[in-house]
């Protein structure tokens, strides 16, 4: 896919997040978005939902999420009828745990990698395979990572997906704002076993 990212990334800096997703699926391409179902997931399954509802969505529930997190994803794969489609790890995490000893600490680095491969990256690899997107709709933001802030709305994933960011540029109150307005279910407890600590990378978006 041949695009002058710089040109897009200006004409697309000043549009709004629902503009954005318009654009994205205005080029016609097989395209997904994703989900973690985390504290304000809402905001992107509410903003592609609202656009067009059929464009699948892809959740790797690495099968350590919190009780809290399952109701709230229930209740808003019902409410928004979004085209959900769930990703788990091939191994039980109680398995995971007698085998590995519990979630490696990130000063573990081999077995937290390994731990992170078989949560995120696998069940994601086969949501790849079986959708083999081009586009793929993400909810990052620039100020959540070191890593993210060398990104821009539009970029070129390692995989040759074309990532698109319509919150790249919004700030936590940007995102509060809109979970009220719509009167978006939260998530108030959420683990992610992949990235530990708020600011780290949980592997989807550093994966080639």
């Amino acid at each position: 896919m041949e695009l002058d990212l710089d040109s897009i990334n200006n004409r697309l800096r000043n549009a709004s997040a629902a503009e954005i997703v318009t654009w994205a699926l205005s080029l016609g391409r097989r395209t997904i978005a994703t989900t973690s179902m985390g504290r304000n997931a809402a905001v992107m399954l509410h903003l592609v939902s609202e656009i067009d509802k059929s464009v699948p969505t892809i959740w790797v529930d690495t099968g350590y999420n919190l009780r809290d997190t399952y109701v709230v994803a229930e209740r808003l794969i019902r409410d928004l009828d979004i085209n959900v489609h769930v990703y788990s790890p091939e191994m039980t995490s109680e398995r995971r745990n007698a085998i590995m000893g519990g979630i490696p600490t990130v000063d573990e680095e081999a077995r937290h990698q390994e731990f992170t491969r078989q949560v995120k990256l696998e069940p994601f690899a086969r949501a790849l395979e079986d959708f083999q997107p081009e586009v793929w709709l993400t909810g990052i933001r620039r100020e959540e990572t070191e890593l993210r802030k060398s990104l821009d709305i539009v970029s070129l994933d390692g995989r040759g997906i074309l990532k698109v960011a319509p919150l790249f540029y919004w700030s936590e109150d940007d995102v509060e704002d809109y979970m009220a307005r719509f009167s978006l279910p939260t998530c108030k407890h959420y683990f992610d076993p992949t990235k530990v600590h708020d600011g780290r990378e949980c592997g989807l978006h550093t994966a080639a």
